[in-house]
């Protein structure tokens, strides 16, 4: 009775990969996600889980925070998360024997990346949501039209106050791998993006850190469950 686990990148997928999960990696494409759900049959699934790095909305949060989502919430509605089952992974990711910092809160979801802190600082007075990611809606979506449990569970990469290069457009290939030739090909057309891309070189690193140790606590929790 497996999880249905949706991500954006090749590597957050192989870190929820495991027994009881079943992953669907969009290369962060909200089209390719919303088609490859179409796809996906219901039957046997126990839950459907959103889960990967996200953009910090929160000013107050830094890379490496782990966010629980109470709620997603994009410009199409808002969808509460399983209680019982969000209870049980804020549990199973203690804050107080770890290093991780965990926190219950809304999740944005959007179709476009948020790459200028200012779009960031729009989008946290508008939805209150502590982080933004591009898959976390279409889960949601997914998991109300078949009567599914929703859970979301992010790590921050890039805090509120920093931009992202332009070149995050172009990173990803279809199965979410990174696309070498997209990143190199944006730095040669505006190498001035160097810097911003060193950043969140040391962001994500950050965060994948800690979504690696998030995830084995999760598929802990769900085999228990």
């Amino acid at each position: 009775m497996p999880v249905l686990v949706v991500t954006g990148v090749q590597r957050e997928a192989k870190i929820a990969a495991g027994p009881g999960m079943k992953t669907i990696c969009s290369g962060g494409s909200p089209a390719r996600l919303r088609s490859q759900l179409g796809g996906q049959d219901p039957y046997g699934l126990t839950a459907v889980m959103s889960f990967g790095i996200g953009g910090g909305l929160n000013p107050a949060l830094m890379p490496g925070h782990v966010i629980v989502a109470d709620a997603v919430s994009s410009r199409d509605g808002r969808w509460p998360t399983d209680k019982a089952i969000t209870d049980a992974l804020m549990r199973a990711l203690p804050s107080n024997n770890t290093n991780l910092k965990v926190l219950r809160a809304s999740i944005l979801g959007v179709d476009e990346a948020l790459v200028d802190p200012e779009e960031k600082t729009r989008a946290r007075a508008q939805s209150s949501a502590a982080l933004v990611d591009m898959e976390s809606h279409i889960a949601a979506n997914y998991a109300r039209a078949h009567g599914l449990p929703l859970v979301a569970v992010r790590v921050v990469c890039d805090p509120a106050n920093r931009a992202l290069p332009p070149l995050v457009n172009e990173a990803l290939n279809a199965d979410g791998s990174v696309s070498l030739k997209g990143v190199f090909g944006s730095l040669v057309r505006t190498p001035g993006q160097i810097g911003d891309l060193l950043r969140l070189a040391v962001d994500s690193q950050t965060a994948f850190g800690v979504l690696s140790k998030a995830g084995t606590m999760l598929r802990t929790a769900f085999a228990k469950a």
